[in-house]
């Protein structure tokens, strides 16, 4: 993805200390993108922060914490996706507190994907874990991303499922983004990053410290049509995020269990407050429409005489990028991916690591 040329001034006001997201987006409204806000008289920008803010602004720490977000962008497959970006998500924009900037490593077309978050307990059963991960490939069989924080237990469940269908996997970090943690998921997040997406608010550099994961789970949830809470206690923090999606308006879900298990008390609050209750990843697709529940009869098996068209004709035989796509097919990347995902259901072409379609010869359709 090639960075917006204003990256720079983005990421000079993301990372000057004290200058908080509120007041960023007021700066946007007034005087348009960051490029004028940082060539603004300080006097004009006093009204809006305060002296030290503005000396930070300018500060050689600043610049070099700039210039390092600046390299580590530029490596393949990483990203650096601000408001002013088409790539930037949708959902979010519908959220009363959109990050400024999102760093990315991988996919970053999934962004623009219908999601559903599925969160749960870290401490998760031998079943809720097998709950996640059927719930999860199956609704990524279906067409959604499916988006969690990459902790232990349900969220890695979650992904390994997600992973699994051709909806892939969004895992959202509370820390920075080359940050690892937990390391226990080391392999999972490399797997992520090759065919999924790793995505943070966060500056690089940013340790794992509790105040993050409340913000990261409003984002996490901001992302998703929906959550689904598989296991949860009562204390768990599965349940903040629930919460943050019902605010942002998503529908909430939530798997039951047995009466005597510490960790079906949250799911089972959720329910009695009004979440949907979830036996199947039916129940879910029943809910958000546009998906095909997996209970159907399966409609990913290709015609053998379904003539090449649309988005086919543009792709040739050899991989090829979104960009490159709505470059030659004139369409827009909500658009290039919206018709990619319907040709991956259809067995009409495969997702390749780093970001890459290609399309599949009838013989190797599956």
């Amino acid at each position: 993805m090639t960075p917006d040329p204003g990256l720079a001034s983005w990421l000079q006001l993301t990372l000057t200390p004290g200058l908080g997201a509120g007041t960023l987006r007021s700066m946007l409204r007034q005087f348009g993108l960051p490029q004028a806000i940082v060539e603004q008289k300080r006097s004009e920008l006093s009204a809006y922060v305060p002296g030290a803010v503005l000396a930070a602004l300018e500060s050689q720490q600043v610049r070099d914490a700039v210039a390092r977000a600046l390299e580590w962008a530029a490596a393949p497959g990483h990203a650096i996706v601000t408001l002013a970006d088409e790539t930037y998500p949708r959902a979010l924009l519908q959220t009363a507190d959109p990050p400024a900037l999102l760093y990315a490593v991988g996919r970053t077309e999934l962004l623009r994907c219908p999601a559903l978050a599925i969160v749960g307990s870290r401490n998760a059963t031998a079943q809720g874990e097998r709950n996640a991960e059927s719930f999860a490939k199956a609704l990524s069989d279906a067409g959604l991303t499916i988006v969690s924080g990459l902790a232990l237990g349900i969220d890695a469940a979650a992904h390994r499922g997600g992973l699994a269908g051709p909806g892939a996997t969004i895992a959202v970090l509370g820390t920075g983004i080359d940050v690892l943690y937990p390391r226990r998921n080391a392999e999972l997040a490399a797997q992520i990053a090759s065919r999924g997406l790793l995505l943070s608010e966060f500056a690089l550099g940013t340790a794992p410290v509790a105040h993050n994961f409340p913000r990261r789970n409003r984002l996490l949830s901001g992302l998703a049509q929906g959550c689904l809470v598989v296991e949860a206690a009562l204390a768990s923090g599965s349940l903040i995020t629930a919460r943050a999606a019902a605010d942002q308006g998503r529908e909430v879900f939530a798997i039951p269990g047995s009466i005597h298990s510490p960790l079906s008390k949250g799911c089972h609050a959720l329910i009695k407050s009004g979440a949907k209750l979830a036996e199947s990843a039916d129940d879910v697709l029943a809910e958000l429409g546009g998906f095909r529940p997996s209970g159907f009869a399966s409609t990913t098996a290709p015609r053998a005489d379904a003539p090449d068209s649309g988005l086919l004709l543009h792709m040739g035989h050899d991989p090829v990028d979104v960009d490159s796509l709505c470059s030659r097919a004139g369409m827009s990347a909500e658009q290039v991916s919206s018709e990619l995902l319907r040709l991956e259901l259809d067995g009409r072409i495969t997702s390749l690591p780093g970001g890459l379609y290609q399309r599949l010869e009838k013989g190797e359709r599956r």
